[in-house]
């Protein structure tokens, strides 16, 4: 039984039915869980491989204890690559105003909760602790985390008094940028009475290894920005996103001339 709290458009899990597993997958964007249409889905892309359909859940991973009943423990893997904000940033539930409005009776068969930027530190907290609940003994927490050259894997890496590392498989995509495959596996009962224990002592340094899992488009931009002819680069690829949007527009016109 393997699940996908970030599961997008069911890439991870598809690979995992692929293997036989049965899956379950959860996001807090419905519009992703969704898709663009009937044959542009998550479901879609398991019909194409002759896989049985996943169960899949509107949900937010920040507060999986009211989603789900997790006094039993289900999972034989959870599996995912959460979001750290590289291509898109994480998002929980939750207004940024101080008095949000309420829903009104009418609407909250069909409201979609509104949501507010969740930072990386606590989206790794928070994913560790889920599978401590909901992982049986032995079973394993596998993800994805990117890093740039100053990250220590003896000091940066998350952690979880209930979970064992057991591997770490880098992958270098750039001279600055690699990303971590992270195996762990479960080693003791989840005790609800240390919760804030738990989250509390996921980084073994505290904000500053955080951080590094954090800001990494930012920390790109400005390596990026430290070589030569970065100007000229930057103005070349603007003015050809500038070409391919008014090409676009062109051929949308000369459709709607001809209809």
């Amino acid at each position: 039984f393997c699940m996908d709290p970030f599961v997008g458009t069911g890439s991870i899990l598809l690979t995992c039915a692929l293997r036989g597993a049965f899956c379950f997958g959860s996001d807090i964007d419905i519009r992703v869980l969704r898709g663009r249409s009937e044959n542009e889905n998550v479901l879609s892309n398991f019909r194409q491989y002759g896989q049985i359909r996943p169960e899949l859940v509107r949900t937010d991973n920040a507060l999986y204890p009211r989603h789900f009943r997790a006094h039993t423990p289900m999972y034989d893997a959870i599996v995912c690559d959460p979001p750290y904000g590289i291509r898109a940033g994480a998002r929980r539930s939750g207004s940024r105003l101080d008095e949000p409005r309420p829903v009104s009776d009418e609407h909250r068969y069909d409201h979609i909760a509104q949501t507010k930027p969740y930072p990386v530190s606590d989206v790794m907290a928070d994913l560790l602790n889920v599978a401590a609940r909901t992982l049986v003994i032995g079973g394993r927490l596998v993800y994805v985390i990117p890093s740039m050259t100053d990250f220590d894997e003896s000091s940066d890496l998350p952690r979880h008094e209930c979970l064992k590392l057991v591997h770490v498989c880098y992958q270098p995509l750039s001279t600055e940028l690699g990303r971590r495959i992270v195996a762990m596996e479960k080693i003791s009962e989840f005790e609800e009475w240390k919760c804030d224990e738990y989250i509390k002592h996921t980084w073994l340094n505290g904000p500053e290894s955080a951080e590094k899992c954090a800001n990494i488009r930012d920390r790109l931009r400005i390596a990026a920005q430290a070589r030569p002819g970065w100007q000229e680069k930057a103005d070349h690829r603007k003015q050809k996103r500038k070409a391919t949007r008014d090409e676009k527009k062109r051929l949308k016109r000369a459709q709607n001339n001809v209809s």
